[in-house]
């Protein structure tokens, strides 16, 4: 059978898995055989620079740049993404036109000194690759060693065995998705540990006014999620977050009520703000944008100086 549809994604395990969960849901959704699918592995600039942190090789573009350019020259038809590596700004004619139902947004702790954060011994390292959990690490236990943990999970896990340090922490959905639900030692609350903006959704990149595309994926498209989202981003926009800003933002929705939870706080966690909104569903966007005007007006804009 000819091919209906190519799906664009990177070719670490969890993002694999994503497009394969993508394309499980067109062929359910849309009685499609696997052959009407192309699966695309496409090697990216953050998927090669593993010697230093993103906010200093150029933040979250890296993990999208190649097959956005892909994507618009027409060498795939779809791109699939983990929305918290999503730029909140994309390339002229593109857009986000579906998200997958939501998984668990909560940050899993690996531990093999102790089973949760809390019980590291004093001084113990601890890995992490993302600023907001570096931060708000800190913030929990000023006194442990944060050092850097850049890869993919199995990479990270790996790093861990060998005794890179006593602990990391990884996105619990992340996870699940590779069936390594197995290697958690403690699930952190979000109230504790509030996620990344866009953590634990796939997201689905295309082409503006590509209108078949666009039916396709109109019928995996989880309403909700995509709310959620457009509050969480437009929180990260208006704050101008990108891997440099440790920001964290969560959206849950029940009955067309939304309800957002948004934290800034300072790299070395000893300062941080919040804001919690609700309102309807509808109005996400504007909800997310206000929830930004409010923290930074709690915070000040010193409190971005010499960070963003």
């Amino acid at each position: 059978m000819q091919t209906i549809l190519r799906i664009g994604t990177r070719g670490s395990p969890l993002a694999l898995a994503q497009a394969h969960e993508t394309q499980a849901r067109l062929m359910a959704a849309l009685g499609m055989p696997a052959e009407a699918f192309e699966v695309v592995v496409i090697s990216t600039s953050g998927d090669r620079i593993q010697d230093r942190p993103l906010s200093e090789a150029g933040g979250k573009g890296l993990f999208t740049k190649e097959i956005e350019e892909a994507l618009l020259a027409g060498r795939i038809d779809i791109a699939v993404h983990s929305s918290k590596d999503m730029p909140t700004q994309l390339p002229g004619g593109l857009e986000l036109s579906a998200f997958l139902p939501r998984e668990d947004a909560r940050d899993a702790f690996v531990g093999k000194a102790a089973k949760t954060i809390a019980d590291l011994p004093r001084g113990a390292k601890i890995g992490s690759s993302s600023l907001r959990r570096q931060a708000l690490i800190r913030r929990m236990r000023p006194d442990l060693d944060v050092v850097m943990f850049r890869g993919n999970v199995q990479t990270r896990l790996r790093k861990l065995d060998e005794g890179a340090a006593a602990g990391t922490i990884l996105a619990y959905a992340g996870l699940k998705r590779l069936g390594l639900e197995h290697v958690v030692t403690d699930l952190i609350p979000l109230d504790i540990f509030p996620p990344a903006p866009g953590q634990g959704a796939i997201c689905i990149e295309t082409r503006i006014g590509d209108r078949d595309v666009e039916k396709m994926l109109a019928a995996i498209h989880d309403v909700p999620t995509g709310q959620a989202l457009a509050c969480e981003r437009a929180f990260l926009a208006a704050l101008d977050g990108s891997c440099r800003t440790p920001i964290a933002g969560y959206a849950s929705i029940e009955a067309e009520k939304l309800s957002f939870a948004g934290l800034i706080i300072s790299p070395d966690g000893t300062q941080s703000h919040t804001v919690e909104l609700q309102g309807s569903a509808q109005d996400a966007a504007r909800i997310g944008q206000e929830a930004a005007r409010t923290v930074r007006a709690k915070a000040g804009e010193k409190f971005f100086d010499g960070w963003l």
